[in-house]
């Protein structure tokens, strides 16, 4: 089926009267010409880039059903509650139906009332469910976060490779395959495995600008994020992620106790404890999640103003992810880590330990260097995330922590051969804390049982501290100088490479522990503008948008539909900085189109006319 773009302003106009945006982001305009026009079509787009706007105009724009694959029950449900409100005849067949309400959709599904229909990978595989669709006028198939197609994708689901089914069924109907990250090899496996016909591939810039990225050694944990939450983001909504239930569920804990409003997501949750953490994240402000990676597919939350890592992720591609959550809205947001090497060691270990094969754990171990790479890396941070998917050549960001403050870096070949010595010294059979112990020359009980106190290296290191001896060991690492050989006992070892330095042939200059210069410029923070503070800067009437927001709140929880599915903060931000009077000037506002004003327009001018 091939149809052809007649008219731009007829796109223009769905994009503007429905939708309430005057113009298109990123790569939207030429994935939805190539859609209408019936070409097999894969969107390689950011979190937040406005990938559902690639299938959701061209189903307004062409004559059938749309048929969207969507992975998660929560962002069906937000997908098909958001295009009601913008007055757009969309359903969903999942789990969460019963008989009658199942049969219902179908039955609307018949007559031609609904336009968009999502639907889960198992369901839409069923012969039951192919057998009803084939009845049907489709126009499109959307696949969404169609890197679970791939088995090179960093996330997996069996029955997202089966979905090639679809494009037997349905050989002439365009497909759309849609993910936030992909590379090369991963667009390849999306093409083959979905049966794509020689397809357009789009891939926009990965370039997040409104996100500022900060990433610093772990030292105390809760005080470092209390301190971080405390200085940008107070009252806030935010998700913090953790590597372990157990932890999510200590630091849940702990966030309540400093004041928060928080609560934790995991698998190990009962179904009931997930919805409802997931109910409460859609439809209260200032909201923290703490969660682990289970957390996260699907959030169509736009307000979501910081991501906080409390562990490494295991790739760049994850803390990608799990980062583009924050600031969907386009608004100043953070996405901010601490790590230390022991997130390296359990990563590590816990990848040896699994069944899965060379071939994958070899691809893990270089997607685990490379993530500590970008947490040692001394120069921008957006640079190095934007040169790992393939954008070269970008300047500077001015809008990370490496940027804002330069590392101080420092003559460190002295203290590499000092450790490097040392690991060599006792055997090569240690972990890092034993090492620093004897550095420091430690009087505990196994250091003089092994007779470490009698060797050549025994309290060198005491110039330095236990942090700074951590720091240059991950760089170390991060170098290539050193391994670790045993996971169970985060043993270390010298490479071929440790020579270079052991030999005086190589000299080295490395990063300083960063939580120096975390106190120094303490004193200077109450200068530093927060997230919070650059946002209400923009119209400088936060009196104002305290008050929409409240209207906000109600007429959601009239319509039983989160906040941001009413209007986005950048939404009411725009009616703060715009001051509509009438309905002319309101459609102007960004994300206000014709049924979302004939629906809400008059109750938010009202407001505004008073103030």
């Amino acid at each position: 089926m091939v149809s052809e773009v007649k008219d731009i302003g007829e796109l223009k106009r769905i994009l503007k009267d429905t939708f309430g945006y005057t113009t298109f982001r990123f790569e939207q305009e030429k994935v939805i010409r190539s859609v209408i026009e019936g070409r097999d079509t894969m969107a390689i787009m950011p979190t937040g880039g406005g990938k559902s706007l690639c299938y959701q105009l061209p189903a307004l724009y062409l004559p059938g059903i749309t048929i969207v694959i969507s992975p998660l029950i929560s962002l069906m449900q937000d997908q098909v509650a958001g295009l009601s409100q913008h007055g757009v005849k969309a359903a969903f067949l999942n789990s969460s139906l019963s008989p009658e309400e199942k049969s219902t959709v179908e039955q609307q599904l018949k007559r031609g009332e609904i336009k968009l229909i999502y639907i889960a990978p198992e369901r839409a595989i069923l012969d039951s469910t192919l057998i009803m669709l084939k009845a049907l006028p489709i126009s499109l198939i959307a696949i969404d976060e169609a890197h679970c197609v791939s088995l090179w994708g960093h996330e997996f689901r069996k029955d997202y490779t089966r979905l090639n089914e679809l494009k037997a069924v349905f050989p002439n109907i365009p497909t759309i395959a849609l993910t936030a990250t992909a590379d090369e090899k991963t667009r390849i496996d999306i093409a083959r495995q979905l049966a794509l016909k020689d397809p357009q591939i789009f891939v926009a810039s990965f370039d997040r600008p409104n996100i500022k990225y900060m990433i610093y050694e772990r030292e105390n944990e809760m005080k470092q994020l209390h301190r971080f939450i405390q200085d940008n983001h107070i009252g806030q909504t935010g998700i913090v992620y953790c590597l372990s239930r157990k932890k999510v569920e200590k630091v849940t804990d702990e966030l309540k106790k400093l004041g928060y409003k928080a609560v934790a997501y995991h698998a190990g949750l009962s179904s009931a404890e997930r919805t409802r953490s997931q109910k409460r994240f859609d439809h209260e402000d200032g909201l923290i999640v703490v969660a682990t990676i289970a957390f996260g597919m699907g959030i169509d939350r736009p307000d979501v103003r910081f991501v906080a890592h409390l562990d490494l992720p295991k790739s760049i591609e994850g803390y990608y992810q799990e980062t583009g959550r924050a600031g969907r809205d386009g608004l100043p947001s953070n996405a901010w880590m601490v790590y230390g090497l022991s997130d390296v060691v359990k990563h590590s270990r816990m990848l040896e330990m699994s069944e899965a094969g060379e071939a994958y754990k070899k691809a893990a171990r270089v997607k685990l260097d490379l993530m500590l790479s970008l947490c040692e890396v001394t120069h921008c941070r957006r640079q190095f995330l934007l040169d790992y998917f393939g954008q070269t050549q970008t300047p500077p960001c001015q809008n990370c922590d490496s940027c804002l403050e330069p590392p101080e870096m420092w003559k460190a070949t002295i203290a590499a051969q000092k450790m490097l010595s040392t690991i060599y010294r006792t055997g090569q059979m240690f972990g890092s804390t034993y090492l620093i112990d004897v550095l420091r020359g430690s009087q505990s009980e196994r250091i003089i049982e092994n007779k470490h106190d009698q060797i050549s290296v025994y309290g060198i290191g005491k110039d330095l501290s236990r942090g700074d001896w951590d720091s240059l060991i991950r760089q170390l690492l991060y170098l290539d100088y050193i391994y670790i050989k045993d996971y169970d006992f985060k043993n270390l070892a010298l490479t071929e490479k440790s020579r270079e330095i052991l030999t005086g042939k190589k000299t080295l200059e490395l990063r300083r522990l960063r939580l120096k210069i975390e106190k120094k410029s303490k004193k200077n923070r109450s200068s530093h503008t927060s997230g919070k503070d650059k946002v209400e800067a923009l119209h400088q009437r936060p009196d104002l948008f305290e008050k929409l927001r409240v209207l906000r709140t109600e007429l959601a929880t009239k319509n039983k539909v989160p906040p941001y599915i009413i209007f986005s903060d950048k939404t009411l931000h725009d009616m703060c900085a715009i001051l509509p009077r009438n309905r002319e000037q309101m459609l102007m506002v960004h994300g206000v189109g014709e049924t979302k004003f004939d629906n809400f327009g008059d109750a938010f001018l009202s407001i505004i006319k008073e103030n």
